[in-house]
């Protein structure tokens, strides 16, 4: 076998390589002789089927196998020599292919791009600023009023007062289709909310106005995609009775509350908010910390980048630029998205500073455990109510799908590995001027 070098300009590299037709009829010489054992025809014994009837057999399908095992084993092994490692899969073509007959020596071209050489980074010179945001009364008065809030109760209104939006309204219904009742169309004492959106479109809003003691036809009509085939797209009508007319009531801040949340008392509730804000405010700050982090590692270290994987980023971000800017548009049939210049610088930095943190990872031997997957995969999972058990065998089934999830869970603690040797100072501040940090990094 021969490899000649035939293209090397800074990072794209390509390569003949020419496979001798002697070396490929002895490799399926020997798989024909490691499978001749085993190998049972009319005719003759296990065992003992001649090699030629083997060959005229068989030699066609292992033939292929020959070339791509060989062509495979060429290119790991200049890998392997060279220490080159492609930025995306080698393009590999056979010359000739079309006029290549068996006999003749196997051509095959090889291009790719390499992954540059990344220089090597001194921590101790990157300098940091941690921002840190205590939970003041003020905040944690401002969640358990807003937990006050979701667990609302409702009181009834004043004899005569209508129903408005947000108001409970407890009645009994009986729904009928061409003056029929239907299976399911009934109820008595059931508390709707008006405005959750519970009921068919353009029921809740017709009991608005209603009062305790009122008796109101409500005429709908079922959506086509309803799930009961039977009355999709009907016209219904729902006699209603209206019991009861409820305005909503935040509950009390005091320890009855702090128990429906599976605290002990108010103390502890408001222990566990503090808690909570602190953690939040303590993701918010790292957020900043890692950006002001990436954007000193980005002025530090400069070298070639491979073509494709910047053009492959930059399509990759003005594509989904241009969704965030048209959401009406669901699917990707759309014209092709040229990136711009600024597209293009920023898919810059995004390979970079991939490429340097993969190295810097590699290096510091950071791993991301399989309990550290499985928990980015519940995660995932819960966006998917009811389907988590369907989400995590797909993950599980599908390589680039965990690759996606496990990139960032990599980065992250590659970019805690960084900041463990870098000069850390910590800055208290207001949860505002957090705010206002966080949301400096959107116009960046």
């Amino acid at each position: 076998m021969q490899v000649t070098e035939t293209l090397n300009e800074g990072l794209k590299r390509g390569y003949e390589i020419v496979v001798p037709a002697a070396e490929l009829d002895a490799k399926v010489n020997e798989k024909l002789a490691e499978a001749q054992p085993e190998v049972e025809m009319k005719g003759f014994r296990k065992g003992k089927v001649p090699m030629a009837l083997l060959k005229k057999q068989f030699g066609q399908r292992l033939l292929g196998e020959a070339m791509q095992e060989t062509i495979d084993g060429a290119m790991n092994k200049h890998f392997e020599d060279s220490g080159d490692r492609p930025a995306m899969q080698p393009a590999v073509e056979m010359v000739d292919g079309e006029n290549w007959k068996e006999g003749d020596d196997v051509k095959v071209t090889m291009s790719y791009e390499a992954l540059p050489e990344i220089p090597e980074v001194d921590f101790g010179g990157i300098e940091l600023e941690r921002l840190v945001v205590k939970a003041e009364a003020e905040a944690v008065d401002e969640a358990l009023a807003s937990l006050a809030e979701t667990a609302q109760d409702f009181e009834a209104r004043a004899e005569g007062e209508a129903a408005e939006d947000g108001d409970q309204v407890v009645f009994d219904f009986l729904g009928k289709v061409d003056g029929e009742a239907f299976d399911g169309g009934a109820a008595e004492d059931y508390p709707l909310v008006l405005g959750s959106g519970s009921f068919i479109p353009g029921f809740e809003e017709q009991l608005v106005g209603s009062k305790a003691g009122e008796e109101k036809d409500v005429n709908v009509t079922f959506p086509e995609e309803y799930g009961a085939e039977n009355l999709a797209g009907k016209a219904a009508v729902f006699e209603c009775k209206i019991k009861e007319v409820k305005a909503p009531k935040a509950a009390e801040i005091d320890d009855e509350l702090a128990k429906k949340f599976g605290a002990e008392d108010l103390e502890g509730l408001k222990a566990q908010v503090s808690e909570r804000l602190e953690a939040e405010y303590a993701g918010a700050s790292r957020a900043v910390l890692k950006r002001g982090l990436l954007d000193q590692l980005d002025g530090l270290v400069s070298f070639d980048l491979p073509p494709s994987l910047v053009e492959a980023e930059a399509s990759q971000i003005a594509h989904q630029l241009w969704h965030e800017e048209n959401p009406e548009v669901e699917g990707h049939d759309h014209d092709k998205i040229e990136p711009t210049e600024e597209h293009n610088k920023l898919a810059e930095r995004r390979v970079r500073l991939g490429l340097l943190l993969a190295e810097l990872g590699q290096k510091a031997e950071v791993e991301v455990t399989d309990a550290e997957m499985t928990q980015a995969i519940m995660n995932q999972a819960r966006q998917y109510p009811g389907q988590e058990r369907q989400f995590f065998e797909f993950v599980q089934q599908n390589q680039q799908m965990q690759q996606q999830l496990r990139a960032p869970l990599f980065e992250d603690k590659v970019v805690d590995h960084i900041v463990e040797g870098a000069k850390v100072t910590d800055k208290e501040i207001s949860k505002d001027d957090l705010q206002k940090a966080v949301e400096a990094l959107d116009d960046e």
